[in-house]
């Protein structure tokens, strides 16, 4: 009876903190998130780094991934498949670089919007198994994602430039594609496919969707406008958590959440905010589910020719600091060479942020939002009775900073860095908080100070 209450608790919970979606698609109605589930996500909401690998047959053009087909003759993009032959892919070696860099997960792109499957499927002769590689790349990174304990996730793409059974949306599809669109055929080709990688590569902890507004109808640039057709959400997300009951959905819609979605993710944006592309910085944010904001390191997410990589590690990190402070992952993106390499430049800022992690990892893992939103000068995250006060721009505060609305009684202040004691003045719980803080490192990434505290 206790189990059933607290079932019906949360699928109330899920309902009021989820968008409804829209008429044709409402998402998986009356889903409630097994125990597994659950735990998974709160796991999640500990982890707050990951890796974003965007990478496939359109890496030989040098032309951003899945992107590289759209308007373009699909029988010339075809022969890229005897093209694509990354001998020096080494999984161990990838996953060994997002556990340097201080990342908990890994979310693998195995078919994005070309319709290319980075994997050995049955259902499509387009994919990796075709080329001169022959080997199927998901199974390697599986199995070495449980050997080093990073957990696998999987991007899969609803849109598809290539397939004649995809009926055209906004985004054209490839010239010279001969046949009939078939909604339903489509629809099946992508359960199949679900089926193969949730069924064949060991536990995988996400199913990352995008390409949702492809089917949508623009109506004055909004997002949220007429569905075109019915991605049939109820049925394809019914069928991910019957096979893999943990396994959590996010859907890259840049809309507020639909039911059966398990977090929600803002592309290129911070949630609530407009800090890169800003797809969904009007979407509405979950109350209830984990966050993340994925974002790039150089100017495109797969290997682009002659890709600018120019933001610095320091930049990264406070990126990083940035979606800590609004109880947020942040999912950083490699795309690597046709060859199979990971960039030098991208390793680099990885390793040198695992680096500041191996330092500074307890102000961020297992962190939640604070009492507090973004300051000019920084974060305030919390964990157990610690406050973690991050201050990355230190030039916003004189020697002392005021904290408005402290909701707790602190009996301590020190310097994460140093140790050493820092006086403050506070009243009772729910007032303003002042710490006299000096010598702050202009030129250091971060200066952390902890608050211990009692609720």
């Amino acid at each position: 009876m206790k189990k059933t209450i607290i079932a019906g608790i949360l699928l109330f919970v899920n309902l009021i903190g989820q968008g409804q979606g829209n008429d044709l698609d409402k998402g998986q109605v009356g889903y409630v998130p097994t125990p597994e589930n659950l735990q998974n996500r709160e796991w999640f909401r500990d982890a707050h780094f990951g890796m974003f690998i965007h990478w496939g047959v359109s890496s030989v053009l040098g032309e951003e991934i899945g992107w590289a087909l759209s308007g373009k003759d699909v029988n010339e993009y075809r022969k890229n498949m005897g093209r694509f032959n990354p001998v020096k892919f080494d999984a161990a070696t990838v996953v060994k670089l997002a556990k340097d860099a201080g990342m908990k997960y890994i979310t693998f792109t195995t078919r994005h919007h070309d319709s290319f499957s980075m994997f050995d499927t049955k259902y499509s002769d387009w994919g990796i198994m075709g080329t001169p590689y022959a080997r199927d790349v998901l199974k390697m990174l599986s199995e070495e994602c449980q050997k080093q304990g990073i957990r696998l996730f999987c991007y899969y793409s609803l849109t598809d430039f290539y397939r004649p059974d995809y009926c055209q949306g906004n985004v054209k599809k490839g010239k010279g594609i001969k046949g009939e669109c078939n909604w339903d055929s489509y629809i099946q080709f992508m359960k199949n496919q679900l089926t193969e990688i949730l069924t064949n590569y060991g536990p995988i902890y996400g199913i990352w969707f995008d390409g949702h507004w492809d089917q949508v109808e623009r109506l004055k640039n909004e997002r949220n406008g007429k569905q075109l057709r019915e991605w049939k959400y109820d049925e394809i997300y019914k069928l991910i958590h019957d096979l893999q009951p943990g396994c959590m959905i996010v859907n890259n819609h840049h809309l507020a959440t639909f039911p059966g979605e398990d977090f929600q993710t803002f592309e290129r944006d911070l949630p609530g905010s407009n800090t890169g592309g800003g797809y969904s910085a009007d979407a509405k944010i979950a109350v209830d589910l984990p966050l993340e904001s994925s974002d790039i390191i150089g100017k495109a997410w797969g290997y682009v020719t002659n890709d600018t990589i120019d933001r610095s590690v320091k930049e990264l990190i406070h990126l990083l600091i940035g979606s800590a402070g609004l109880g947020s992952n942040l999912l950083l993106n490699i795309g690597p060479t046709p060859e199979g390499e990971v960039r030098k430049a991208h390793s680099e800022r990885l390793l040198a942020m695992g680096e500041w992690l191996k330092v500074y990892g307890e102000t961020i893992y297992g962190t939640r939002k604070s009492f507090m939103q973004p300051a000019p000068w920084g974060v305030a995250v919390e964990k157990g009775d610690m406050v973690y006060i991050h201050i990355t721009k230190p030039e916003k505060i004189n020697k002392g900073l005021t904290i408005n609305n402290f909701p707790y009684k602190i009996s301590k202040a020190y310097s994460f860095e140093t140790g050493k004691t820092v006086e403050f003045k506070s009243g009772k719980a729910a007032s303003d908080v002042s710490l006299q803080l000096s010598n702050l490192d202009p030129n250091a990434i971060d200066n952390v100070f902890i608050l211990q505290v009692s609720r």
